[in-house]
């Protein structure tokens, strides 16, 4: 089945193509500086046990603890995509709607399990309207905060897109760049809602894979029957067993809070030159609107910058840029370069 709607929107396009070639990443939303010490060395120690067969038991008790859940209602993944393959593949709407602007790969993955996929294009701020979804939709996908509008959609809002017949699978992959988490639904999981979690952007494991799935027990039991067996490595299981204790959670809350301060200042320093930014950004990025923007795009790279296209997200275009928070100096490194370009 061909990924295509038709459109000429490339859903396969990731931040990930955007860089290399010595390139600054500001495309791709993994924490930079990471994995830190303590999480590198635990996943060496791991390399020990590579003779046996991955055992995922410990990780997903880990995972379930840390958000209150039972064992039965947490299946471990290869990172958040594996999961949305999973879904595709195991779940069988009649009508499924993608949220968007959002990450592609949902909507990719269900056509490519040869499902029908329709869109609800969120305009003006991209702050979610429950009503936008169709009422026919029995399978409703959504970003919370969403890749890449940076929007954090309360969770009340969210969950009242369940409904009695309809599956709602929220991607929570950013929900730990929020500090408290607050409108997480892992912790809460009403009825019909599934939650998908990813350890790759907080803790820079792109490379590893890791990520899981929370769902009522009957979804899990027939997700795990669809997953190839060992589909997530001994290496890849310590590390979702070590985020998940209390103290990974604490450290990754501070680095939170700690991310959310320097995003606001850069969001303030483009806002005084006078480009429109998707107000309330919550994420580990920015989403931001500059006439031109893929022509702004080809002139940082050429000075050594990657930012990611917003051409390739659903209800964005080419005037659209999504913009990964550094630290500081490297922030104030690509905002000498923006104003080298007149911006």
């Amino acid at each position: 089945m061909s990924t295509d709607p038709g459109d000429g929107i490339d859903l396969r396009h990731h931040g990930d193509a955007e860089v290399g070639g010595g390139l600054a990443d500001f495309a791709v939303n993994v924490r930079t500086g990471t994995p830190p010490e303590w999480l590198a060395a635990r996943i060496r120690d791991s390399l020990a046990d590579l003779a046996a067969y991955p055992d995922p038991a410990p990780a997903r008790r880990a995972v379930a603890r840390r958000h209150g859940r039972a064992a039965a209602e947490v299946l471990l993944t290869a990172g958040a995509a594996e999961a949305f393959v999973l879904l595709a593949r195991v779940l069988r709407p009649r009508y499924a709607v993608v949220v968007h602007p959002q990450f592609t790969e949902p909507e990719a993955a269900l056509r490519a399990a040869g499902h029908e996929v329709g869109r609800a294009v969120l305009g003006g701020d991209f702050t979610l309207d429950p009503g936008a979804v169709p009422d026919d939709a029995d399978l409703v996908v959504i970003g919370n905060p969403t890749n890449p509008t940076s929007v954090l959609h309360p969770a009340s809002a969210v969950a009242a897109l369940a409904r009695p017949g309809r599956t709602v699978v929220v991607d929570e992959a950013f929900m730990d760049c929020v500090p408290g988490e607050p409108e997480s639904l892992a912790g809460r999981l009403p009825n019909g809602v599934v939650v998908v979690r990813s350890l790759t952007k907080t803790w820079g494991l792109a490379g590893l894979r890791a990520g899981y799935v929370l769902a009522e027990p009957r979804l899990i039991a027939a997700l795990a029957e669809a997953q190839p067996l060992w589909a997530v490595s001994t290496p890849a299981l310590v590390a979702i067993e070590e985020c998940s204790a209390p103290a990974a959670v604490a450290e990754a809350d501070a680095w939170a809070a700690a991310m959310a301060a320097e995003r606001d200042r850069l969001a303030a320093e483009l806002t005084a030159r006078g480009l429109y930014i998707v107000p309330e950004a919550r994420a580990s990025f920015l989403c931001l609107r500059v006439p031109d923007g893929l022509g702004i795009r080809a002139l940082l790279r050429q000075r050594g910058y990657a930012v990611r296209r917003g051409d390739t997200f659903p209800g964005l275009g080419p005037d659209w840029l999504r913009v990964a928070v550094r630290d500081r100096a490297a922030n104030d490194d690509l905002l000498k370069v923006l104003g080298d370009l007149g911006i």
